[in-house]
């Protein structure tokens, strides 16, 4: 029974994984963090020129960063949080099930 149920899972993830995440999933990501990073900036009353300097990159990947059009790595992000003396949190947190779909 036990195996069977563990089939059905992992067939219900793999076919999920295929489908993959959209470009408005990774856009959505990407706003919500720049605007993090910007609010986070403005809190300390620094220009992205400034939060450059302290991350020891440009004042244009800032702003880049600050409107959603670039992905940053995660070193990148790391060192942002340092310099706005946040603390940069990742998690992984189950998504709500879809109408019609149960957990299982």
């Amino acid at each position: 029974m036990k195996a069977k149920r563990l089939q059905r899972t992992l067939e219900r993830l793999r076919d999920h994984a295929a489908d993959g995440p959209s470009e408005a999933d990774y856009r959505d990501v990407y706003e919500a963090l720049g605007r993090e990073v910007g609010s986070a900036r403005a809190r300390l009353a620094l220009s992205q020129r400034e939060l450059a300097e302290l991350c020891g990159t440009t004042q244009s990947s800032i702003a880049r960063l600050e409107t959603g059009r670039r992905a940053a790595r995660l070193d990148t992000l790391l060192r942002v949080a340092h310099a706005l003396d946040c603390e940069l949190v990742v998690q992984l947190r189950p998504r709500a099930t879809r109408k019609g779909e149960g957990r299982r």
